[in-house]
């Protein structure tokens, strides 16, 4: 046998090369088998990502790859700012808004110098989490400040069933370390478990005004207000003192809400005046949170600050006022408020209400001023405001910015503001201001309340 035979070895016979075709066609399905199932494979991979919007790029991105969450963190319930990593932004709160088809709102702060995608990671009780890209919208009225109120929507598939949410600037992956955020507001609900709620923006800089904070409380009290919200930055070891007591009794309910640790709050409204990145403690972020907090929890919101009184003048009481006014006004669902300042360097002369218990209690006496500015002619007086929330989806500090059904001006006889602090027309005298004892009506259940709250929480 020379080379050439060793190389080739003998032909093989007929049999043989039937067995050998079998064994080519086996092989030949199997391949086929595999290919088709690498093909499901990937078309179920790609099933699973979804889009909100086309990405900046021209090109399609690659897919978004669907995440555990077995390691998913959720922040402690007192937290109530989480940095989105990797960027100048912030996460608040999360919800579904049934209004907008269920999608997931987070109430955000965002650097409006510092604009980048960011994407939204949710995630199921079963485990499984999904990518989509985000809608940024930064509310309209920031006041020139580099930060402002924002809601970052995110809109998926089967949200319906996300439990909690990321927000990233990652699109590939999320780093499972950071934390995310529980999606409230998951079932809509026609009753509600308070009637008014007063929502306090914003509490800083060792405000200790207790006999003030008590005597609002008290009279939101017999005005028929349940539940009081406030989101403390800081506030003085007297009058935390007051707001453990209210919160222990069940009225109050307080948000930690540490701006000065993330960012430098400015304590104004006008950036030519008072500096910062945000305006007045963040003001518009916790507005509209405690709006969508208390969206199936409250019929009604006040929306005014600590030292301000929403008072009717032709009821007893806001029941039979917001009875009224949503009676003559079916579809509106955002009530304004005038605002009318009650100077606290004039004071009552017969010092009837100039009572020895108070003496030392920090704050002022508002039943010892009853002397009420005239409206300036050709000056903006500013509103505060009464809402049904779930007609409301943006809100200023005056005003809403978006809302369903429209606002109303409440006339001035009817309901107006009390509002005891500096004057804005210290040049007038005493005989040029208003006598208005409105909040005299109240007098003797009001001091009896006041008293017993002062002593409850150690003052007496």
């Amino acid at each position: 046998m020379d080379c050439e035979d060793m190389a080739t070895g003998p032909e093989p016979s007929p049999g043989t090369k039937g067995q050998m075709e079998k064994r080519k066609f086996k092989v030949l399905l199997f391949l086929i088998f595999i290919s088709i199932i690498g093909i499901l494979v990937v078309v179920h991979m790609y099933s699973h990502t979804y889009y909100i919007q086309a990405p900046p790029a021209k090109r399609a991105p690659p897919p978004i790859k669907a995440l555990s969450a077995k390691n998913v963190k959720i922040p402690e319930a007192s937290y109530s700012i989480t940095p989105i990593g990797n960027s100048k932004h912030f996460m608040v709160s999360a919800f579904i808004d049934h209004r907008l088809d269920g999608v997931i709102q987070v109430i955000s702060i965002i650097n409006r110098n510092s604009l980048q995608p960011l994407y939204c990671v949710y995630c199921s009780a079963r485990q499984v989490c999904k990518t989509v890209y985000t809608d940024v919208q930064i509310h309209s009225d920031h006041f020139g400040y580099p930060y402002g109120a924002s809601d970052v929507i995110c809109k998926g598939e089967h949200m319906q069933h996300a439990t909690h949410v990321l927000i990233t600037n990652e699109k590939g992956s999320a780093d499972l370390k950071m934390e995310y955020l529980p999606i409230k507001n998951k079932v809509v609900q026609e009753t509600f478990k308070f009637n008014f709620t007063v929502c306090i923006s914003s509490l800083f800089g060792g405000y200790n005004n207790v006999l003030q904070f008590a005597q609002t409380m008290e009279m939101y009290k017999l005005l028929g207000v349940q539940h009081v919200v406030i989101y403390n930055t800081s506030c003085g070891p007297d009058l935390e003192k007051l707001l453990k007591h209210y919160e222990t009794e069940g009225m109050l309910e307080i948000v930690s809400w540490p701006i000065d640790k993330f960012l430098n709050p400015s304590r104004g409204w006008d950036i030519r005046l008072h500096k910062g990145d945000i305006q007045y403690y963040g003001q518009l972020v916790t507005l509209n949170e405690c709006i969508y907090r208390h969206m199936y929890q409250s019929k009604y919101i006040l929306l005014n600050d600590i030292d301000e009184i929403i008072m009717p003048y032709k009821h007893a009481s806001l029941p039979p006022l917001m009875e009224d006014l949503q009676s003559a006004h079916p579809n509106i669902g955002v009530f304004l408020i005038e605002n009318h300042i009650f100077p606290k360097t004039q004071f009552e002369e017969s010092g009837k209400f100039k009572r020895a218990e108070w003496k030392n209690i920090p704050g002022v006496n508002i039943m010892e001023h009853i002397y009420r500015e005239p409206p300036q002619k050709n000056v903006y007086n500013p509103t505060k405001m009464i809402v049904n929330p779930r007609k409301v989806q943006q809100t200023s500090v005056h005003s809403t910015l978006k809302d369903l059904g429209g606002s109303f001006h409440v006339p001035f006889d009817v309901c107006r503001i009390v509002h005891v602090r500096v004057p804005l027309q210290a040049h007038l005298t005493k005989e040029q201001l208003f006598v208005d004892r409105r909040i005299w009506d109240f007098e003797q259940k009001l001091i009896q309340n006041i008293d017993q709250t002062l002593k409850l929480s150690g003052f007496l």
